[in-house]
């Protein structure tokens, strides 16, 4: 009885055995040598990465101080940008919410209407906005609508995946009480499905809005609209006082956008 005792006492505790200690190091040599092969691949060019930190330096100088000139056309590619952001938003909205309810296992109509949702949404997603932006700058010249609909047709994926994985995760009591009493489609979604998924539509539309503005800056480096038409045009004309300056305003831009969206889920959520 003492020496189990004093078995016990001397067995030393270990979080895994040694089976699942291999696993382990045979998973991280693995990804290590992944990482090692795929750096291996790619083409770099290693005197330009020693040199940069001279170059970042370099440019710093050229940017300092901040040019003042031109800041009222700055401050009206920034109103653009927040313009092509909201209504991207909005558009969104009517485009997303009936995806997102054929994308839900419990409310689609049947299993074509699921994978057509299903593949609207993956698709979406998978491709960048800037690859939305050069397609529709392609389609309908450079501008301000080339940004919104690249937006737009990038935040259906967002949106539309958020909603629907809420719309399934609803309580079904409300829903098949109201569908034995015989009420319509259109009433059990207004009245059983929108009161439980309104936090989350007005959580996910304020997040969206918000990675809109930040997306939106970047749109004029390809011609869809916005201060970043204004940046582009400053680098190539090496204007880098004015670089910093259109930096510094979209820097200010983001933190507004960041203080609007914490003050509407305070006041909505």
């Amino acid at each position: 009885m003492v020496d189990h005792a004093q078995q016990l006492a001397d067995r030393v505790w270990q979080r895994h055995d040694r089976k699942q200690l291999l696993i382990r190091y045979g998973v991280l040599l693995a990804t290590l040598m992944v990482v090692v092969w795929a750096v291996r691949d790619i083409d770099i060019f290693w005197p330009w990465v020693w040199d940069a930190p001279n170059q970042i330096s370099a440019l710093g100088a050229r940017m300092w101080p901040p040019s003042p000139a031109g800041l009222n056309g700055i401050i009206a590619a920034l109103i653009e940008t927040v313009h092509i952001a909201t209504l991207a938003t909005f558009l969104t909205i009517f485009l997303a919410l009936p995806v997102a309810y054929i994308a839900a296992q419990n409310t689609t109509p049947n299993r074509a209407c699921l994978w057509l949702g299903r593949f609207i949404l993956v698709s979406s997603r998978s491709v960048n906005t800037i690859i939305w932006a050069l397609l529709f700058v392609a389609i309908f010249g450079p501008g301000v609508l080339a940004g919104i609909l690249a937006i737009v047709f990038r935040s259906i994926g967002f949106i539309g995946k958020l909603m629907g994985e809420a719309i399934e995760e609803i309580d079904r009591n409300p829903v098949e009480a109201m569908e034995a009493t015989g009420a319509s489609k259109a009433k059990v979604v207004a009245y059983a499905i929108v009161p439980q998924v309104m936090p989350a539509f007005f959580a996910i539309v304020i997040l969206r809005w918000d990675i809109n503005i930040r997306e939106s800056t970047v749109l004029g480096l390809v011609g869809a609209g916005g201060i970043g038409v204004i940046l582009q045009g400053a680098i190539d004309t090496f204007a880098w006082p004015t670089v910093a300056t259109i930096l510094i305003a979209i820097i200010v831009l983001v933190l507004i956008g960041e203080a609007v969206t914490s003050l509407l889920r305070r006041k909505v959520l």
